[in-house]
């Protein structure tokens, strides 16, 4: 018997329980919505809109492509080696530097891009977050370092909200060395309690969900 066990054996005794066995440990319970996933569209452009980011459903990966063109004009930008990425020719316009896996040369195309785009690996619809497991496609540093970023993410990733993300994954430390939510451009109000965004991360998310 532990120190923990016999403190709850003397409290047991203190109430005339000695008889009764301890209590079994609860067992958790994760209920997994269901959601219509048109219905999980509207609340995820919605959410990122209320949290002054911008939101938009498109049908294919080529309207992805010019609509994140149009965004980027051909500035500097750095893509992660995201394969929706590629296979919407994202990783092909003009300014976009994608396939880098060399830490040092990562760090200093994120320090200088205008724009950093990924995908995301889940997005919540209840609350407008992506979820960006880190691993070889989707190094950190490109969602959190350059001051706008881009999220082009397929709408089969988009889920009700955090009980169903813990169904598909129980235990994220087993397949990740981190796991980031972002929800909306990054913000503070450390300072006498004026929002300034873009402190500590991306002052601009644009969330890009494609597909029918």
């Amino acid at each position: 018997m532990n120190h923990r066990e016999a403190i709850l054996a003397d409290v047991r005794r203190g109430l005339g329980r000695n008889g009764e066995p301890p209590p079994s440990p609860p067992a958790a319970r994760i209920v997994r919505p269901q959601v219509p996933r048109a219905a999980r569209v509207e609340s995820m452009l919605q959410k990122v809109i209320a949290l002054a980011g911008t939101a938009v459903h498109l049908r294919t990966g080529e309207e992805a492509r010019r609509f994140v063109a149009a965004l980027t004009g051909g500035q500097s930008a750095i893509a992660s080696n995201a394969l929706v990425l590629r296979e919407y020719g994202i990783t092909t316009l003009p300014g976009v530097r994608s396939g880098v896996t060399e830490e040092a040369e990562l760090r200093g195309l994120c320090a200088t891009a205008s724009f950093g785009i990924s995908s995301a690996d889940y997005a919540l619809s209840d609350t407008g977050s992506l979820v960006m497991l880190a691993s070889p496609a989707e190094a950190r540093l490109i969602s959190l370092l350059p001051p706008v970023h881009i999220a082009v993410v397929p709408v089969d990733r988009l889920l009700s909200g955090l009980d169903e993300l813990f169904t598909l994954l129980p235990l994220p430390a087993e397949q990740t060395s981190s796991m980031v939510f972002i929800t909306g451009p990054s913000r503070t109000a450390d300072i006498e309690q004026i929002l300034v965004r873009g402190v500590h991360g991306p002052g601009e998310v644009h969330v890009v969900i494609v597909g029918e």
